[in-house]
């Protein structure tokens, strides 16, 4: 294996298996052809013209269009489309981060309507005499989605009505017990972003990265389930386990390759150098 294996990974996309759908002039995501069928019985919400599909202009205010989506989402979830997914999390549907959202949307059927998501990816890493180290999660055995796979040290989905930075604290109590005046210290140093595709379902999302210097006295601990435990680990062993093996979580990867990068490891002679770095900030594919 090596990293490009896992930045082709991400990108799998297809978007010739997609139609784009539209709020007002904006192109808000992507229905696969497989998932048309599911939205096309509802044209008082869904019209289709020139390639692409309209949500409805009498939905003209944000909260009109999130109404009226949270109604038609709750009735594909009681036809079972999202299995243990749902979460009652809503996201900001829109093309940029800092746009005014066009609406809201749970969480679990975002990828159905291939909205771009965003959110926090931490690495916690601990300097010790030896050089490096980095603290690696395992997820819980019973999470819904990649259970028992490695993670980033703290990481989350971006909910509605929250900054990055604030989330981020949020997420690091709740997920490795690290204090909120510990939390704060956490810098954003850079972004990754992919378009993947599983079966119908798109994920043209971008991760912000975030790094944390830990104490040599501090260790993070489980706390709300979603973790199995915590492992110190040298950052070569990561390094290694990253290059050689799936063993994390599959967008995890890229927020650990683009810590290589920017920490020296990934060295600038390398033939994959550039061509790795460019991979870590995927635009949208081609169609057909």
């Amino acid at each position: 294996m090596s990293f490009l294996d896992h930045i082709r990974r991400c990108n799998n996309a297809d978007l010739s298996q997609f139609e784009p759908w539209f709020v007002g002039e904006t192109r808000a995501g992507f229905l696969h052809r497989d998932f048309l069928a599911t939205i096309a019985v509802r044209p008082d919400l869904f019209s289709h013209r020139d390639g692409g599909w309209y949500l409805s202009p009498t939905m003209d205010t944000p909260a009109r269009r999130s109404e009226a989506m949270r109604a038609f989402l709750l009735e594909l979830r009681d036809r079972g489309l999202f299995g243990r997914l749902w979460r009652e999390e809503i996201y900001n549907v829109g093309r940029n981060f800092s746009d005014p959202p066009l609406m809201t949307m749970e969480r679990a059927a975002v990828p159905w309507f291939g909205v771009r998501a965003w959110g926090p990816h931490m690495t916690g890493f601990v300097r010790k005499k030896d050089g490096l180290h980095i603290w690696v999660p395992r997820r819980s055995y019973d999470k819904p989605t990649c259970p028992g796979e490695l993670d980033n040290t703290v990481a989350g989905g971006q909910p509605a009505g929250i900054g990055l930075l604030d989330n981020l604290i949020k997420e690091c109590g709740e997920e490795a017990s690290i204090p909120p005046e510990l939390a704060r210290q956490a810098k954003a140093v850079s972004y990754v972003s992919y378009w993947n595709q599983s079966g119908r379902q798109l994920k043209p999302d971008i991760m912000t990265c975030f790094d944390l210097e830990l104490p040599q006295d501090f260790t993070p601990r489980a706390n709300d389930g979603e973790v199995h435990g915590f492992e110190l680990w040298p950052v070569q062993r990561v390094f290694e386990t990253v290059r050689d093996t799936t063993e994390f979580k599959y967008n995890c990867n890229l927020v650990l390759i683009d810590f290589f990068v920017r920490h020296g490891l990934l060295q600038a002679d390398d033939p994959q150098f550039f061509v790795t770095i460019e991979g870590l900030h995927a635009a949208q594919p081609p169609i057909g």
